[in-house]
């Protein structure tokens, strides 16, 4: 599926097109996708909230496919591998971001479905730096949502001090929070959800959330760190009154509405609010090993290949009722 013209999903701006195969170049295999992720990142990408690198772009990044061939200086031991590729594809390991590991702040790194020809496709090319070995015995849709809903929600986890405080809160109940609210029930935290739709609201509770309310709500008891999920700045501010002093927000999506005049109390008393910015590789590969040991269990909604711009459509209306992967034939 091609994006030549950024436009509302609705126009359906993703095209089904014939291309060649693509060939490996040096260091990189060719994989065959089994099945990509839906991201709600390709919906800005789609619509233009982010600015295209490049044009055209074939779009996603939760990639599971098996490695049909691989290109010079690298091993034919991977061969019928099954292989995952996420949103970071590769960072330069030089710069001062690098090498102090935050390679997700490199100014020259590749993201794949945006520098680089994503998931959407029947074959793609990936170099062996963004591989991630997937596990075997699980559906390949039922892990891609793993490699940046979930990596990315781990990240967000992380920087919001969650492993350690005792009640945490996620706001927006996509994808991502299916997956961490799983983590957070694993280290023993109590979780409190805030979504808007009903149907999230209640599989919030059937995957153990200790409470559960409407988007904009205030759990009674104060939060000792909190992840926002959905791309409404107009929830900061609520967060914010649900915390706890020296407690952290942190805000996982790639795009945010902008964010409103408020009061400086709301801020006051240490409370914290940073960004999460893409993710490193680490950060990629201590997910799937926690995913794996848990396990992980993921619900799935599947499309096929040309029904792309309908998963889209249907993630901005709030519309799946789980996460959302296109399967390739």
């Amino acid at each position: 599926m091609i994006l030549q013209t950024q436009g509302t999903i609705e126009t359906r701006p993703l095209e089904l097109v014939s291309r060649p195969e693509p060939a490996p170049a040096p260091g990189e295999v060719l994989l065959r996708v089994l099945a990509c992720g839906v991201c709600r990142t390709d919906l800005h990408l789609v619509e233009g909230d982010l600015e295209l690198a490049r044009r055209p772009i074939i779009p996603g990044h939760q990639i599971v496919g098996l490695v049909e061939a691989v290109g010079p200086a690298v091993g034919v031991e991977l061969v019928g591998r099954r292989m995952g590729v996420g949103w970071l594809h590769t960072a330069c390991a030089r710069c001062d971001f690098c090498l102090r590991g935050q390679s997700n702040l490199c100014d020259t790194a590749q993201f794949t479905g945006f520098h680089r020809a994503g998931g959407y496709a029947e074959f793609v090319c990936a170099s062996t730096e963004a591989l991630y070995p997937m596990p075997e015995g699980l559906p390949p849709e039922s892990i891609a949502s793993w490699l940046c809903a979930g990596i990315i929600g781990y990240r967000a986890l992380k920087l919001a001090e969650a492993r350690n405080a005792r009640r945490v809160g996620l706001y927006g109940f996509g994808g991502s929070a299916h997956l961490a609210l799983q983590v957070l029930k694993h280290w023993k935290n109590e979780v409190y959800v805030a979504t808007r739709s009903p149907e999230h609201q209640a599989q919030a509770r059937a995957l153990g959330a200790d409470w559960v309310g409407a988007a904009d709500s205030i759990p009674a008891a104060s939060l000792e760190s909190a992840v926002l999920f959905a791309p409404s700045a107009r929830l900061v501010p609520v967060i914010l009154r649900a915390l706890d002093k020296g407690a952290t927000l942190a805000i996982a999506g790639i795009h945010l509405s902008p964010l409103p005049e408020m009061d400086y109390q709301l801020l006051y008393g240490e409370r914290r609010i940073t960004s999460v910015t893409n993710n490193t590789h680490r950060d990629g590969e201590e997910f799937l090993e926690l995913a794996t040991r848990i396990p992980i269990k993921s619900e799935v909604e599947c499309f096929g290949l040309d029904e792309a711009n309908e998963a889209l459509g249907r993630m901005k209306r709030s519309a799946l009722r789980a996460p959302a992967a296109v399967l390739i034939p």
